[in-house]
């Protein structure tokens, strides 16, 4: 018999599993919804809200009964202006009357509609608790006529700002030479000539024996410059484009004794740094 050799086994290991070395993310619990703390925000908001908005329907209300207070009705209008317009005027054109509610009167809207009228320069309205309204009026006030193709009345700011109408007063100088086209093309030059003119005017109403009165024409020429037309024979006397204040003192002086000469003179010639050009009338 064969000898059955008995073999000890060494008992199987077990299998171990692999372990890999991961982070084993962990889930985050959920915290349970606040509603206590979001109804209490809520509640505020909405109660801000309801009083911003009862404040302003009461702001509202409370205006509109102050609005129909008897002591805010307007029953003084205080005019002051120059001269040209009459007060009645004023206060027709502004659309204003007695008995007004003061507090819904738009002053920007009024001074607009009274600088419409070409005579006014500016405006002032002010309201003064609990009944009056004061307008103050500026006027222009016109120094001489101004013919750019139709006769217009000139400011002491060199600004030609109305028409002349029928029954507008024609005792003013009349200055010629610019016309129309120049208003509208040339604008800036034409602005600073009729500032130099207005200086013109003023040295004249300043002279003593040579003096605007003594002027019935102002006229320019852009290469010549002013020529003054006198009253007595239209005599022309040239001043170019510069030094009038001492042109015309130097023909101040000379001036007494031409007037008896003057409807024998051709023209005065001032153009000149130290003397004066009288001719005379040929034959």
């Amino acid at each position: 018999m064969r000898d059955l050799k008995h073999t000890t086994r060494r008992p199987t290991q077990p299998i171990r599993p692999t372990v890999h070395n991961r982070t084993k993310q962990v889930r985050k619990e959920r915290k349970p919804l606040n509603f206590r703390r979001h109804l209490k925000r809520a509640g505020i908001f909405l109660g801000g809200a309801t009083v911003v908005t009862l404040l302003g329907v009461s702001g509202y209300y409370v205006y509109r009964a102050i609005s129909h207070i008897s002591l805010f009705k307007l029953d003084t209008i205080d005019v002051t202006r120059n001269h040209t317009i009459d007060s009645r005027e004023i206060i027709a054109l502004a659309n204003i009357r007695v008995g007004d509610d003061l507090l819904k009167l738009n002053l920007g809207k009024i001074g607009e509609q009274l600088e419409k009228n070409p005579w006014i320069e500016s405006v002032r309205v002010k309201r003064y608790f609990p009944h009056t309204l004061t307008v103050d009026v500026t006027e222009r006030e016109p120094v001489a006529v101004i013919n750019v193709g139709y006769l217009a009345y000139l400011d002491t700011k060199g600004t030609v700002f109305k028409p002349l109408n029928d029954g507008d007063s024609l005792n003013y100088p009349i200055i010629t030479g610019v016309s129309e086209d120049d208003l509208t093309r040339d604008p800036t030059e034409t602005a600073r000539v009729l500032r130099e003119t207005v200086k013109l005017i003023t040295l004249l109403k300043q002279g003593e024996l040579f003096r605007l009165d003594d002027v019935s024409e102002l006229h320019y020429d852009k290469g010549f410059g002013f020529t003054l037309f006198t009253v007595l024979g239209g005599i022309p006397v040239r001043l170019g484009t510069d030094g009038y204040g001492e042109k015309l003192s130097r023909l101040a002086r000379i001036f007494k004794e031409l007037q008896p000469q003057m409807l024998t003179l051709e023209y005065i010639d001032l153009n000149y740094t130290d003397k004066i050009i009288v001719k005379k009338v040929l034959g």
